[in-house]
């Protein structure tokens, strides 16, 4: 990983990123990292969060920040209010979706009787498509190697497993955070990312965003990656001197440089 201060900003017109702990610090949006936000919306660019939160969250995310849509759960779904209403667009119809939320009460109550100390997360009953398993976001933190005991019980259920910086997510299907990212893209903005790439930039800071690291080429850490650095399968090309919120305004100020 690089240090930002060597990513070549100029033509970067959007900018894609997770919350948790990359828009977050310690579980709070601060002021800074909302100012920067509103700082690169304001110089007409695009702003788009990629987040394993819940459609509940996302509905609000989409409806009341300073953003052009939200894609949520990992992939399951974008999100995008415009023209006073609220776009749901989904990777899955609805009868399957709720076929598979059948299935996930079983797994959680096998994943919680095998490693102690985790939970079912707090914003589990506001997804339409996932299980999240709590690590440290509302419990006391346990190990990254029980993180990954949790996603190993997952994936031995039929589920694509994710490890985040709170929470390990499963769901039944091999959607992730880059495909539904593309498709809003194609969709919604008349885009082929993999032909803009050079206009967009990602940042994040765990595992579950591996695939939006490999993918970009500019793709940026937070300085709190490092926390990963042995798990992550694709790495963020550039990292940032600031952990977390203070990162993601760091990210923002060097990339409105280059306007």
């Amino acid at each position: 990983m690089r240090p930002l201060a060597e990513l070549v900003a100029q033509g970067i017109r959007g900018l894609l990123f997770d919350i948790d702990d990359t828009l977050t610090t310690a579980g709070r949006l601060t002021a800074e990292a909302y100012a920067a936000l509103e700082r690169w919306k304001a110089a007409g660019k695009l702003a788009v969060p990629i987040t394993g939160r819940p459609a509940g969250w996302c509905d609000q995310i989409a409806r009341l920040w300073p953003v052009d849509a939200v894609v949520g759960e990992n992939g399951a779904f974008y999100f995008q209010h415009i023209e006073g209403r609220l776009l749901r667009r989904f990777h899955d119809p609805e009868a399957l979706r709720r076929e598979k939320r059948a299935r996930l009460g079983a797994i959680a109550r096998r994943v919680l009787a095998q490693v102690p100390g985790c939970a079912l997360a707090s914003d589990q009953p506001y997804r339409e498509t996932d299980l999240a398993i709590d690590y440290c976001e509302d419990v006391p933190a346990l190990r990254l190697e029980d993180a990954e005991r949790i996603a190993a019980l997952m994936r031995a259920a039929g589920l694509t497993a994710k490890i985040s910086s709170v929470h390990v997510n499963g769901w039944f299907g091999d959607y992730d955070k880059l495909g539904m990212t593309r498709q809003l893209f194609t969709e919604r903005f008349g885009v082929d990312l993999a032909l803009a790439n050079a206009q967009f930039a990602f940042a994040g800071d765990s595992p579950n965003d591996a695939p939006m690291f490999a993918f970009f080429e500019h793709s940026v850490g937070v300085a709190n990656v490092t926390r990963f650095s042995a798990k992550l399968e694709a790495a963020p090309k550039y990292v940032t001197l600031g952990a977390s919120g203070a990162g993601f305004a760091e990210t923002v100020a060097h990339l409105l440089r280059g306007v």
